[in-house]
């Protein structure tokens, strides 16, 4: 008997990639302004001078354990009460600047004190867009009148609750929130799916996971022989890693969850 549904965040309820896409696409529009740059060709460049100089420092085995992205570190700030937190709060200034005026540098423009003004644009044009699914809200409503529901989401609490707070309509939904860095390891380590079912007092047979990524959510989920949903909006090929059900549309949870009550 399901009793409890742990949700992922970033792009399972929040979608997080049209956000920073977005975000990228309000600042790069600065830049081809400026010097009529092609936007597309800067945020290329600028993702991947990020996606270097993220994995190049001393942090990037903690972020990884974590869950923390290249493009969250491009606007999150990590007032975390962490040591590998306060270490990434010294880093990202720097880094922001740095990915932004190397990408610039890839596209043919030096000017770091640019490159500093659009490092210091990107936060704010990212949390002036936050992006929620479409029917989010609506299966939230309808699964609370049945269920406990449960967040469980990968990333700094700092930056996670920046996220909550700018939707801040989804917070009441969830009878707990659990983030990562609290925790101290991340998804799929096993024992953050045993914290999240003992803060319900539930066994794994009684809640089910979904979420969107197979080696964070799923790949947990299964490790400790807990249900789980992929949700795979994009038509994305498997690897692996199995869900025990797959699903295009939040929606399409309504039926799945009424056959496992019957069966």
């Amino acid at each position: 008997m399901i009793k409890a549904i742990f949700f992922d965040l970033d792009d399972t309820l929040l979608w997080d990639q049209k956000s920073i896409k977005e975000a990228f696409v309000a600042t790069c529009k600065i830049a081809e302004e400026r010097y009529g740059i092609h936007t597309e060709q800067l945020e290329e460049a600028v993702r991947e001078s990020a996606r270097e100089l993220y994995a190049s420092y001393e942090t990037y085995t903690f972020t990884q354990m974590i869950g923390i992205n290249p493009f969250e570190g491009l606007w999150g700030n990590f007032l975390d009460d962490h040591d590998q937190f306060r270490k990434m709060k010294e880093i990202v200034p720097t880094y922001r600047k740095d990915a932004w005026t190397q990408g610039l540098k890839k596209v043919g423009i030096e000017d770091p004190e640019f490159g500093r003004e659009l490092a210091e644009t990107f936060p704010v044009k990212r949390k002036e867009l936050p992006f929620v699914y479409e029917e989010t809200f609506k299966v939230l409503e309808n699964l609370k009148k049945n269920y406990r529901l449960l967040l469980l989401t990968n990333g700094s609490p700092d930056l996670q609750q920046t996220k909550l707070t700018i939707t801040a309509e989804l917070v009441p939904f969830f009878d707990e929130i659990v983030i990562s860095g609290d925790f101290g390891k991340g998804k799929p380590d096993p024992g953050i799916f045993q914290h999240a079912l003992s803060l319900m007092q539930l066994t794994k047979e009684e809640a089910i996971m979904v979420g969107d990524n197979l080696m964070t959510d799923i790949l947990g989920a299964n490790t400790i022989g807990m249900k789980s949903v992929w949700i795979n909006r994009n038509g994305n090929k498997r690897n692996e890693v199995n869900p025990t059900f797959e699903i295009q549309h939040l929606e399409q949870l309504y039926p799945l969850l009424d056959k496992l009550q019957d069966s």
